[in-house]
């Protein structure tokens, strides 16, 4: 092999064959095969030219963050002008909404009213109300409702039954005395933000009733009763006493402002 570097020469030559030896022939023919058995010319495989697997990941990868990162501005820009009050805040469309279809109040009646209310009583009772069946257990048929019920009294003189003369004055307008009805306890007034149904235990007779015919006045009973115990407590605290002595002390101040320095306040039997 030459050394000369201006040619091209072969790097590798095939070692000559020693004399008398015999070139290689073409290899024998597999095991089993017979006459017919001949050499099947197959096309050569040739390479085909495909796109890189890499370069096509990556595009997709960088189209999903560019519509990532512009979805995100979009977000960012609309909570900016949410906040700054451009845009209309957004609502959930599955909140809940209430819609109040009640028609307009009908006025049935005007009372004149001549009362000077002097005391008023605020009360708190606690109804425990329990309807059951005899022989009859408590599982199956019962109902036990604890109501706490908060209301007020009014104790108020009525004016417009004074009687004439009831107004008396001396004659050199010095006294005078006035002669009044006794108060009265007006109609319990029951705060129903302040009551409330604490507990309830029902049967289960009561329960599979409520399904076919609910009662929605099912509850009256107890708001009976918690009127009915506040104005029996109102009668024994003693405020007719506070308004007979409240209303004497108003009129004892308004009339001395007048120029009466003795003034008298009587009360009649009710």
């Amino acid at each position: 092999m030459s050394g000369n570097g201006n040619v091209d020469q072969p790097t590798r030559e095939y070692p000559e064959l020693p004399a008398g030896a015999t070139p290689p022939g073409p290899p024998p023919p597999p095991t089993g095969a017979g006459p017919d058995d001949r050499p099947v010319d197959r096309p050569v495989d040739r390479p085909v030219d495909r796109p890189v697997g890499g370069a096509r990941g990556g595009g997709a990868a960088r189209g999903l963050l560019l519509v990532l990162g512009a979805a995100a501005l979009a977000v960012v820009v609309l909570l900016g002008t949410q906040v700054a009050g451009l845009w209309p805040s957004w609502r959930n469309p599955f909140a809940e909404e209430q819609t109040d279809r009640s028609g307009p109040p009908l006025l049935k009646s005007i009372q004149d009213l001549s009362r000077y209310v002097a005391a008023e009583g605020n009360f708190q009772v606690v109804v425990d109300l329990q309807t059951d069946r005899r022989y009859v257990p408590d599982f199956l048929l019962n109902e036990r409702t604890l109501f706490v019920g908060a209301g007020s009294v009014e104790a108020y003189v009525d004016f417009s039954k004074i009687s004439e003369g009831a107004v008396v004055t001396s004659a050199d307008k010095k006294s005078v005395e006035v002669k009044l009805p006794a108060p009265q306890l007006g109609e319990t007034n029951l705060d129903l933000e302040s009551s409330y149904v604490f507990a309830e235990r029902r049967g289960l007779l009561n329960r599979l009733g409520d399904v076919f015919a609910d009662d929605p006045n099912r509850q009256r009973e107890v708001y009976r009763l918690a009127e009915e115990k506040i104005t029996a407590a109102a009668r024994d605290s003693g405020l007719g006493d506070r308004a007979q002595a409240n209303t004497r002390k108003m009129l004892e101040g308004l009339l001395r402002s007048l120029g009466y320095e003795t003034v008298t306040v009587t009360y009649t039997s009710p």
